[in-house]
């Protein structure tokens, strides 16, 4: 029954592909490059946008007023994805990026979400209780006086979490910068670390 249903699914994907093609929005060669574009896309995407934002106050306020347009900036293609949203942690605010109703996630910053992101009781605890959440599932606490904000991430706009730079780190590469930046933090589930 499954090869069945895999073989339906292949012809399904077919026929759509061969429609996109006949009515002009997208040619086999740009969804075929759109599909490697997306396979290569890595948290380490991410965390150099990070990294460079942490840096370059300049860079740091495109990201946050356009974060499709800062990816581009360092070379990740954005074209055809949705918006790209930048939410930054401060010391008086922490944000928790969720999806209520799937998996949006923004694949061409961060790759495919990790598998806990899909979670039916990721999604139900983010939004229902995130500080214990937090607390219990990845051992990060946010202290009372510090507002947690859980932003619902969409099939219309993407949201990133810009984390607070952690303390001791000045005077570092951005590429050093970058391999403490953890998908994670991105996410709002953990907080960066030295």
């Amino acid at each position: 029954m499954s090869d069945l249903l895999e073989t339906q699914s292949e012809r399904l994907l077919e026929a759509v592909r061969g429609l996109l093609a006949q009515k002009g929005i997208a040619s086999p060669s740009e969804i075929s490059e759109r599909i490697a574009i997306t396979d290569r896309a890595s948290p380490g995407q991410g965390a150099r946008m990070v990294a460079k934002a942490w840096t370059d106050p300049a860079y740091r306020a495109l990201m946050l007023a356009d974060g499709a347009k800062a990816a581009e900036a360092i070379g990740i293609p954005m074209r055809g994805m949705p918006p790209l949203g930048v939410l930054e942690n401060t010391p008086e605010l922490h944000n928790l990026v969720v999806c209520t109703l799937c998996s949006c996630y923004p694949r061409a910053v961060l790759g495919y979400p990790p598998f806990w992101y899909k979670s039916a009781a990721y999604r139900a605890r983010a939004v229902r209780d995130p500080r214990t959440m937090l607390a219990e599932e990845w051992q990060t606490v946010i202290p009372a006086e510090v507002k947690l904000r859980v932003v619902d991430s969409t099939a219309d706009y993407r949201w990133m979490v810009l984390p607070l730079r952690p303390a001791g780190t000045d005077g570092w590469s951005e590429d050093r910068l970058a391999a403490i930046v953890r998908e994670g933090d991105m996410i709002g589930v953990t907080i960066p670390t030295v």
